[in-house]
C-alpha cells in the first residue's frame, strides 16, 4: 500500500516539531522563552501544516482527475 504524500510529508514534519518542542521546553521552562512565543510558534506551525495537507490532498485530487481523463479520452480514440 502507498502512502500518499498529503499523508506522509505533513506527519514527518509534525514529528520534527515534536522534537523541536521537546528540545527547547528546557528554555520555556527555565523562564528564558516566553509562552507567547514557545507556545505561538508551534501554534503556527501546526495551522500550516493544516494548510499544507489541504494544499496537497488538492494537488493529488486534480492529478488523480487528469489521469482519469487522459485515460478515459484514450479509451474512446
Amino acid at each position: 500500500m502507498k502512502i500518499r504524500r498529503s499523508i506522509l510529508v505533513p506527519s514527518v514534519l509534525l514529528v520534527y516539531l515534536a522534537v523541536m518542542s521537546a528540545i527547547g521546553y528546557p528554555d520555556y521552562a527555565a523562564g528564558r522563552t516566553s509562552a507567547l512565543y514557545y507556545f505561538g510558534i508551534i501554534a503556527i506551525t501546526l495551522v500550516i501544516l493544516v494548510l499544507l495537507y489541504f494544499s496537497l490532498r488538492r494537488r493529488e485530487r486534480y492529478r488523480e482527475e487528469r489521469e482519469k481523463d487522459i485515460k478515459n479520452n484514450s479509451k474512446k480514440q
